[in-house]
This record gives C-alpha cells, structure tokens and sequence, in this order.
C-alpha cells in the first residue's frame, strides 16, 4: 500500500515538473513576443543566445551573448532569454558536453577519444593552460559545431514566428478599428 502511494506522489510531482516546465517555456515565448524590437533583431538575439548556450564557458555566456547582441544591433534581452533557456537542460549537460568533446575531439584530431579519464584528474589541473588545450579546445570545437546550425534555425523559426505573430496582432486591431469606424 505505501509503496503505491509512494509511486502516485511520485508520478504526480514528475507531471508536476513537466507541466511547470512547459509553463516556463509559454512564458520565455510571451516574453520574446512582448519585445518592442523588430523581428529580425529578436531573431538574432534568439540565434545569439543559442549559440552560446552550447558554449562550455560557465559564468561567460550571458556577457558574450550581450556583447554580441549590441555588435550586431540585436535584442539583447532575447539573447538572455536564450540563453537562459539553455538552463533548463541543466540536468542533461554532461552529456552534452561529452558529446560536444567527441565530436569536437573527431574533427580536430580525426578520430574518437579512447577515454576522457576525468577520474585522475586533479582540481588544480582543471586551471591549467594543458588542460584548456586539450579538453577545453574539443569542447569548443563541438559546442561551435552543435550551436551554429542550431542557432541558424532558432533564427529562422524565430523570425518566422513573430512576423506571423505580428501579422494576426495586427490584422486583429484592424478589424476591431475597422468594426468600431463602422458604429
């Protein structure tokens, strides 16, 4: 008997997560929708933020993304949503960084790692240039193949969805301006 009210509690705090999830998610888009900016400039910062949402460069993310939002006449606040949004997979990272350090590792070196060997590493060896050299730069290398692809199509679908989005807003209000001229 316990151990079925444990699996309905359980079950009913991961439908929980996921529906809190899918509500952060409705409420970046809202954000994204809200911006004042044109389409193309939230677009960017979308692509932007996606880009370096894939980088392993932890506390460097958000200020790349917003230095290059303002070089490139972005939005930076969509840049910040994006990545941000990159947060919520949090939990999946490493996986994601050992995939992006394989791949990263095969195109540099034109084959697959035989072992990452994280266990003998030492806290001061992460801090190391040798260390940047040989793990960091794969994990670039991977991050840049996974993100630019990934970040061309957040652009694209980007861009598609608030021009359609703005379409319908505003061929609402001209109907209701148009319904209200005729009264």
């Amino acid at each position: 008997m316990f151990h079925a009210l444990e699996a309905i509690a359980n079950r009913d705090s991961i439908l929980f997560m996921i529906k809190r999830f899918w509500q952060h998610i409705i409420d970046l888009a809202k954000r994204l929708i809200s911006l004042h900016d044109p389409p193309h400039a939230i677009a960017g910062g979308v692509a932007i933020g996606i880009f370096f949402g894939f980088s392993p460069l932890f506390g460097l993310k958000t200020v790349l993304a917003l230095v290059l939002a303002w070089i490139f006449r972005c939005s930076p606040v969509s840049a910040v949503i994006a990545v941000t949004l990159h947060d919520i997979m949090l939990p999946l990272y490493p996986i994601v960084l050992t995939l992006q350090y394989d791949v990263g590792y095969f195109v540099y070196h034109h084959r697959f790692p035989s072992q990452l060997g994280l266990r003998h590493v030492k806290l001061v060896d992460v801090f190391k240039w040798t260390t940047f050299l040989t793990v960091g730069w794969p994990m670039l290398l991977g991050s840049a193949i996974f993100g630019v692809p990934l970040s061309l199509i957040s652009y694209f679908l980007t861009l598609g969805f608030i021009k359609k989005y703005r379409q319908r807003r505003d061929a609402k209000h001209r109907d209701i301006d148009s319904q209200e001229c005729r009264k």
